[in-house]
């Protein structure tokens, strides 16, 4: 028996080749997704990364869509944007065959709603893995009609797309070193970039491989980033970005060679999409910022007289928040970026085009734009196993005497000393037993005392 609980997360699919996801299962869920969402009689898109399953899956699922009267579109190759640029641009529903940074024995599926509007448990995800499920049980029944399958590519108007929000036709000059991980970075970056006279981009690991060859595509992890750091010194290089999988996170390194934050580039993407709106003549302006980007994102977004709302972390919830608020920009700590102008969605490629602008339009090398963005002290994440949260969490609570607690996504803790102002946040993991800290200080040794204290805490150590 396949469980499709195992698979089939918060916000999407994601589950390994052959054991949980197979060419059976997945026609079921192309069967359940044109149910869900009446498209019998209508079309969708499906695109595809460049894993070894993924256009086998793309085929198996349009079948199954076919058999309940959907026709498809299939937009072949591409990127996890490029798919949200073809539901926006076409105001069709879309599937995605990707599991972005995952090792290449697992893949999965990202669904839209038409518009680019995400799907998760609570908004039709849980009611797809339902149908699908059924299907898989009894079969699927084909209506009277079956759809169509066409193709189309997007790639050529995606990159036009993108170039017509961001201009880097006057930026000085720019070497710029990209690793794309043998992801779909690989496919999107010489569309997007590759003619600008004004920028010489040197290549890592462009060759479209599901096997990962060089190393994971996984820019979180600090070890992914190794080979792009040193190619940006060794060629002396202003920047360097790092692709994950699917393409639609992008990481920044300066010319140092030095991971620059996360929440650097949300302050630096803020400022430009506000600057960027009022000129049209916007009045009021909502940006958003999750939970735990840095104190300095809010603080950057109302100095430049936008409104700053926070936000819960997680895809879908930004997706909506998005939409509730009518914010131009959202930005998260784990390299997502929303944009109004990009139909809510997040996209890797136009984040970093903002940083390229950015820093091509002035003198400053991206160190001394990295420095002046993150200007405060921060712990990252920290996992700890924990079996009695409530135990911990009150531990946690003891040690820290906070001025301040507030319940919002997990519970952060916030106060302030002679030495300075701090704050740590504590979410309890939805699939494991672990609690994730972060925390941040405007002092380095107040940082570190606090994380210490709560890690010890939380640890009972």
């Amino acid at each position: 028996m396949i469980d499709f609980d195992k698979f089939v997360k918060s916000y999407d699919v994601r589950g390994l080749v052959g054991s949980e996801l197979t060419d059976e299962v997945i026609t079921c869920f192309g069967a359940a997704f044109a149910d869900e969402l009446a498209l019998e009689g209508r079309e969708l898109v499906v695109g595809h990364d460049m894993r070894d399953s993924s256009p086998v899956f793309a085929k198996a699922f349009a079948q199954g869509a076919n058999k309940r009267g959907a026709s498809v579109v299939l937009i072949g190759l591409c990127s996890t944007d490029m798919n949200y640029f073809a539901s926006g641009r076409l105001n069709l529903p879309a599937a995605m065959f990707t599991a972005s940074h995952n090792p290449a024995s697992y893949n999965g599926i990202k669904f839209s709603r038409a518009g680019a509007r995400g799907i998760s448990l609570d908004t039709g995800l849980a009611q797809i893995r339902d149908r699908a499920k059924e299907y898989l049980e009894s079969g699927i029944e084909p209506t009277n009609a079956a759809g169509t399958i066409r193709e189309l590519s997007v790639l050529s108007d995606y990159a036009h797309y993108l170039n017509q929000l961001v201009d880097l036709g006057t930026i000085r000059k720019l070497k710029i070193v990209v690793d794309a991980a043998n992801g779909m970075g690989g496919l999107t970056v010489p569309a997007v970039l590759g003619n600008n006279t004004n920028l010489e981009l040197v290549e890592l690991y462009f060759e479209l491989d599901g096997t990962f060859p060089n190393h994971e595509a996984n820019p979180l992890d600090a070890k992914n980033l190794v080979d792009l750091q040193k190619k940006v010194l060794e060629v002396g290089a202003d920047l360097g970005l790092a692709f994950d999988g699917d393409a639609d996170r992008c990481f920044v390194v300066d010319e140092k060679g030095q991971a620059v934050s996360p929440s650097a580039v949300a302050a630096i993407v803020s400022k430009r999409e506000i600057e960027r709106v009022r000129k049209q003549g916007e009045k009021e302006i909502v940006v958003l910022h999750n939970l735990l980007t840095s104190r300095f994102v809010s603080e950057e977004i109302e100095r430049n007289g936008a409104k700053a709302v926070k936000t819960k972390v997680g895809h879908s919830l930004i997706k909506d928040k998005m939409a509730e608020t009518g914010a131009i920009f959202g930005g998260e700590h784990s390299a997502h970026y929303y944009f109004r102008d990009f139909w809510g969605a997040d996209n890797g490629m136009l984040a970093a085009m903002h940083v390229i602008s950015e820093l091509g339009g002035g003198s400053s090398p991206m160190s001394v734009l990295s420095s002046k963005t993150t200007p405060y002290f921060a712990s990252g994440e920290i996992n700890s196993t924990v079996t009695d949260r409530p135990a911990a969490l009150q531990r946690v609570r003891e040690v820290l005497g906070a001025q301040s607690e507030e319940e919002f996504d997990g519970t952060t803790f916030s106060g302030s000393t002679t030495a300075g102002w701090w704050w740590a946040n504590i979410r309890p993991s939805n699939t494991e037993p672990l609690f994730r800290l972060n925390a941040e200080s405007s002092n380095q040794s107040l940082m570190e005392e606090i994380t210490q204290r709560a890690v010890q805490a939380i640890r009972n150590s």
